[in-house]
C-alpha cells in the first residue's frame, strides 16, 4: 500500500471498541494493490473517507487496531460524547 503525505485527523469507530471513538490521522489518499478471483493484479486508488475506511480495514488484515494509530497523548472518548460533538467527516 502506498500512501500519500497529505493527511488528516477524524474520529473512528470500531466494532472492536464499539463504545468509544478516537482521533485517528489517515493518508488522505492511498494506492492499493489487489488481485481477484481469477488472480488479475490490479490498483486502486482510495481518496478522503474511502481511504479512511480501506486502511482501516487493512490494518485489520495486519493485527492493527485504530487505537494504536492514535496520537501518543490522545485517548478514546465514550460514544455519548462523540455524539455531542456533531461532526461527520468531512473534507
Amino acid at each position: 500500500m502506498e500512501q500519500s503525505s497529505e493527511t488528516d485527523e477524524q474520529y473512528e469507530g470500531c466494532w472492536s471498541f464499539f463504545d468509544v471513538r478516537g482521533m485517528v490521522p489517515r493518508p488522505l489518499s492511498i494506492s492499493v494493490e489487489h488481485q481477484d478471483s481469477d488472480g488479475n493484479r490490479g490498483i486502486t486508488i482510495f481518496e478522503y473517507a474511502v481511504a479512511r475506511l480501506v486502511a482501516h480495514e487493512i490494518d485489520h488484515l495486519e493485527g492493527v487496531l485504530y487505537t494504536s494509530r492514535m496520537r501518543p497523548d490522545a485517548e478514546p472518548i465514550p460514544v455519548s460524547e462523540y455524539r455531542g460533538t456533531g461532526h461527520t467527516w468531512t473534507y
